[in-house]
């Protein structure tokens, strides 16, 4: 129910999908035919991009993390010109909390520590990627 409420569908047509998620059997056949029938009627291009959007969302999420891993990744190896990079993306971002966070991730490596820096750097930048 909460994702067909993201799919643009008319009144009619939602009132038809949810009718033929309660229906059973014999009934359902032909509750999915009538939706056929009203799907022929409008254009399905705004349907079939919200479709997709579902669809992909997990994927979406995934690659984003992939990114800000990368990030992450690059602002423990380059430092402060990374940082220059991480504000174009990111305008709300605190440099000073980045430098902190890089220093204390440096560390923990050279401690040979758990990596509690590491996972709140990533924490950040994932913060910062929501919120922009």
């Amino acid at each position: 129910k909460h994702e067909l409420e993201r799919i643009p569908l008319d009144d009619e047509l939602l009132a038809a999908v949810e009718l033929a998620q309660k229906i059973k059997r014999e009934g359902r056949r032909r509750q999915l035919q009538f939706i056929g029938k009203l799907l022929r009627a409008q254009d399905p291009q705004a349907i079939y991009d919200a479709l997709d959007k579902l669809k992909n969302r997990h994927n979406q999420q995934i690659a984003i993390l992939h990114k800000l891993e990368a990030l992450r990744n690059q602002l423990l190896e380059n430092g402060d010109n990374a940082i220059e990079d991480v504000i174009l993306l990111f305008p709300l971002a605190d440099r000073q909390q980045l430098r902190t966070l890089i220093r204390n991730c440096k560390k923990e490596r050279e401690a040979n520590k758990p990596a509690k820096a590491y996972r709140q750097l990533f924490q950040y930048l994932k913060t910062l990627s929501e919120s922009a």
